[in-house]
């Protein structure tokens, strides 16, 4: 996922970034669906 997000990067902390990245999307999704009014079921 980060390869195609910063190619030349040659970042050595690529795991770490892409599971903080993946967190931050599900953080956000999670958001998004309250703003929306979404009900989500983790939560329910």
């Amino acid at each position: 996922m980060l390869e195609k997000v910063l190619p030349h990067a040659m970042l050595k902390a690529k795991p770490n970034l892409e599971s903080r990245i993946r967190a931050l999307k599900m953080d956000w999704a999670i958001v998004y669906d309250m703003r929306s009014g979404k009900k989500i079921a983790a939560l329910v």
